[in-house]
């Protein structure tokens, strides 16, 4: 499945939920389904700068292709890192570091987050594309 056509099954989810405290609760609920990061990877090399909670993300090379795992001790940011990870892994370096993250925009989740949750997202939106040049140099 591409990056588009993850976003785009994102975006459907979404469209079920009719308000935002459920829209909340799906986020958490990804959060819960999360691949969680190995206790080895919970050190401050792959703690994500910008974010109010702390957030590990790490980046697993495999066969050409990027795997992440993450892990947060806030539940609607662990959602969030989760909502990148099930969209960028799984995708070649090339393909992260350039892909389109409509999804956000769509879903609403810039109006619907607070600032520094906001700029906690886009701060993970920025890692996992730093570490997508930085694996495919």
């Amino acid at each position: 499945m591409t990056i588009n056509e993850k976003q785009d099954e994102l975006i459907e989810d979404f469209a079920f939920y009719t308000d935002w405290m459920e829209k909340y609760e799906y986020i958490i609920q990804l959060g819960k389904e999360l691949p969680l990061i190995h206790d080895s990877y919970k050190t401050e090399e792959y703690i994500i700068k910008g974010c109010q909670s702390r957030v590990w993300l790490y980046p697993n090379m495999n066969e050409g292709k990027i795997d992440f795992t993450a892990d947060s001790d806030a539940i609607i940011t662990k959602g969030l890192v989760s909502l990148m990870v099930k969209v960028l892994s799984g995708h070649t370096p090339k393909e992260i570091a350039s892909a389109d993250l409509y999804f956000i925009d769509k879903i609403g989740l810039k109006e619907h987050l607070s600032p520094t949750r906001a700029n906690g997202l886009l701060s993970m939106v920025k890692q996992m594309k730093l570490y997508a040049i930085a694996l495919s140099a």
